[in-house]
């Protein structure tokens, strides 16, 4: 049996690798576009490659994924995060997990899995084929043919196809898919930061503000996490779970909007009036510039006063209702004008892809065309950051490497 795995990610990889494991007679070629095969695995978080997340409850894992959601639920349970943790350890890379829940190779270094991947293709007896692009696929009976970019490849026919090509940032990356009768959800970006470079808060670039909640006025979406300042405006985990959960929304607003942050992660303002008024009686004589509360570092305490048209030196027992009310305006909903966006580092994510009503999530075929399997990012199957985007990957690898009909 011959078979094609179109894309050298790390599902490409994965469900090769599985197909073979499945079916060791079979005869599997791996083709890549470019000249280089597991980019995305060398760069993930900051080149050590954060491969799975360590949430064991599959419960909790699928609400982690924006697209893909409650479908999600029967893949995980086939193979999950700790079926891949088990998987790489029992191939010689030990992992560890973080406080964050971010597992990494014990090494901290991308390469470990990089090897890991290439070991096994060698020892399955694998091809790998380099800057050799799919132009399109033609359904021939139950088989199907592949037809290259390039002139000098005469076109070749497989039993099976599995398309694990990653996300395509445009439509016509999806036309050759489309052509044969899959229904594509428009791709747009997910996972970026929040611009507005013009903010005096820039001048803060660098500072963690631990616990926030940032809510996109005009919409549902908020998300509560540490905020990051950047010298072009907002990143850290809340940022990016908020650009994961409103792609499409943000999408059409042409990423210009509000944001409110919630410095502290306190929507009761009545219980935080009540809180500094008690330190007032107690601290009457005290500058706001010592006021400590809420864990706040002292550059963002002291942009907050004077963002509250009020003075470091102000004692507190001056400070009055008016004060006071200022104060707290700014810290559980201080607003600021977003004026574009910037990919999050080299972990770019699309939202979007091949629609999960086009494929049998029991097998990952496809339900227009047999004997065609899908994995990873190409489908419309995306997640915040934390290392479940991988997940989804080595999962979804997993089962279309059985090739299943």
């Amino acid at each position: 049996m011959k078979v094609a795995v179109i894309g050298g990610g790390a599902a490409g990889f994965f469900s090769a690798i599985n197909v073979k494991e499945n079916h060791p007679n079979a005869n599997v070629v791996i083709f890549e576009k470019t000249k280089k095969v597991l980019t995305k695995v060398k760069v993930s978080g900051g080149g050590r490659c954060n491969v799975t997340n360590g949430t064991k409850s599959v419960s909790e894992l699928y609400k982690a994924y924006p697209r893909g959601g409650k479908k999600l639920k029967k893949i995980f349970q086939e193979f999950g995060t700790i079926d891949t943790i088990k998987w790489f350890e029992s191939r010689e890379v030990p992992l560890y997990t973080q406080d964050d829940n971010r597992v990494f190779p014990k090494s901290n270094n991308s390469q470990s899995i990089i090897d890991c991947l290439f070991k096994e293709t060698k020892k399955q007896d694998i091809t790998i084929k380099m800057g050799v692009c799919i132009l399109k696929i033609e359904k021939e009976k139950d088989r199907l043919k592949l037809f290259f970019k390039d002139d000098h490849l005469k076109p070749e026919i497989f039993e099976k196809v599995i398309v694990a090509t990653g996300g395509s940032p445009k439509l016509e990356g999806l036309k050759w898919l489309e052509n044969l009768g899959h229904q594509i959800e428009k791709p747009v970006p997910s996972l970026f930061t929040f611009n507005n470079p013009k903010t005096p808060i820039i001048k803060l670039m660098g500072l963690v503000a631990e616990n926030t909640q940032v809510t996109i006025q005009g919409t549902k979406l908020k998300a509560k996490g540490p905020l990051l300042i950047t010298h072009w405006g907002f990143s850290g985990p809340a940022v990016l779970k908020t650009s994961s959960f409103g792609a499409r929304t943000l999408s059409e607003k042409n990423y210009l909007f509000n944001i409110q942050i919630n410095w502290i992660n306190e929507t009761n303002y009545e219980k935080v009036v009540e809180l500094i008024q008690q330190i007032i009686i107690s601290n009457p004589k005290k500058t706001l510039r010592n006021l400590k509360i809420f864990k706040l570092p002292d550059r963002l305490w002291n942009f907050i006063v004077e963002k509250s048209e009020l003075t470091l030196e102000k004692k507190l027992h001056e400070l009055g209702n008016k004060g006071v009310n200022k104060l707290v305006e700014i810290l559980c909903n201080d607003v600021y004008q977003i004026r574009g966006k910037t990919t999050f580092k080299e972990e770019f994510v699309t939202c979007g892809g091949i629609s999960l009503n086009s494929i049998n999530l029991k097998t990952m075929e496809s339900e227009k065309c047999k004997n065609l399997y899908f994995a990873g990012e190409i489908m419309d199957i995306d997640a915040i950051t934390g290392g479940y985007n991988f997940q989804a990957a080595w999962s979804t690898g997993f089962i279309a490497g059985k090739l299943k009909n």
